[in-house]
């Protein structure tokens, strides 16, 4: 059974390459046909030339239906939004075929290993690994932001030196993208370049902190927008945010610290559960089958599961503690 298993997934992911190749070539003829229709460039026997007009219309008329289903639930503005913060170049589109495709491979997997009277449990262990792609993401997303805020008091100290030496703000955020390393040198060159392009100052900002969602960063944002407003001397006002934000830093190490036990006391009593059913599944799997195939079994592990999850969220609640 297993075997007829990894052949259906073979045949499935030959079927979807084949699919992908067909629809491709026919889109990009359709895309042709209609780009020299809407530019007027089109000539029997010879291919016209590419222009920015047809590439901009070519982006317009890639859209396909998991892209429209994305954007009837708007979706799709929300995973665009994660891959860039992630610091990605990836499609939308391409993370959700991953995902399905991560959800096929588990899924299989599970059918293939789990017991004939429990298989209805691969179904789940497709849908734990259909979300490992959004969780990779996120997680890329968290390190990324974490690395921005670590080099982010520096960064605002070195503005505050450049202005002082008789620099622009906007020449000091120029500065920053040559100074720096990413991600904070790769957000403020686009900012820089924005602001540079035409959009006013105020807007680069706000974008800034639209893709850097940092408390930091807002006060960082919030404070060269008043300065311009009210006037003031804005190298002391970076100065004395970075120290802020420094102590913020040292204050959230020691927190860290006190509240290790608390964590680590909240991933075991996590574990231990889990640990001990996998354990009797090999052991005495009678004693175990009676909490899948049993009524009272089932309505038993449900409860159990939900009190173990919100076991764990009160625990990393308690233990959360902002600054």
């Amino acid at each position: 059974m297993g075997s007829f298993v990894i052949i259906l997934i073979a045949v499935w992911l030959v079927l979807v390459a084949i699919w992908f190749g067909v629809s491709k070539v026919f889109r990009n003829a359709d895309m042709d046909r209609i780009t020299s229709r809407l530019t007027g460039s089109a000539k029997k026997g010879k291919k016209s030339k590419s222009s920015p007009t047809q590439n901009l219309i070519n982006q317009d008329l890639k859209a396909s239906r998991i892209a429209d289903l994305l954007k009837k639930y708007n979706l799709l503005p929300v995973l665009e939004h994660l891959i860039e913060q992630a610091g990605l170049k990836w499609d939308p589109v391409k993370l959700i075929y991953g995902c399905l495709l991560a959800f096929v491979v588990c899924f299989g997997v599970g059918w293939s290993v789990v017991p004939g009277n429990m298989r209805y449990l691969a179904l789940l262990g497709g849908f734990l690994g259909a979300v490992i792609p959004i969780f990779y993401v996120i997680r890329l997303r968290r390190s990324r932001l974490r690395r921005f805020e670590e080099l982010f008091p520096e960064s605002l100290e070195f503005v505050a030196r450049s202005m002082r030496a008789g620099h622009a703000f906007s020449v000091s955020l120029e500065m920053i993208h040559k100074e720096f390393q990413e991600p904070l040198s790769g957000e403020f060159r686009r900012t820089f370049e924005e602001h540079n392009l035409g959009l006013p100052l105020e807007m680069a900002l706000q974008k800034l902190a639209t893709r850097v969602p940092s408390l930091d960063v807002h006060f960082f944002v919030s404070a060269v927008l008043l300065q311009k407003r009210t006037g003031g001397n804005l190298a002391e006002i970076l100065d004395k945010l970075a120290y802020i934000i420094r102590e913020r830093f040292k204050l959230r190490g020691r927190i860290r610290a006190i509240s290790a036990h608390g964590r680590m006391t909240g991933m075991a009593l996590t574990c231990i559960p889990l640990g001990v059913a996998i354990l009797m599944f090999y052991v005495n799997p009678d004693y175990v089958r009676f909490f899948f195939n049993d009524d009272v079994g089932n309505i038993m592990m449900g409860i159990a599961v939900a009190l173990q999850i919100a076991g764990y969220l009160v625990i990393q609640k308690i233990v959360k503690i902002e600054i």
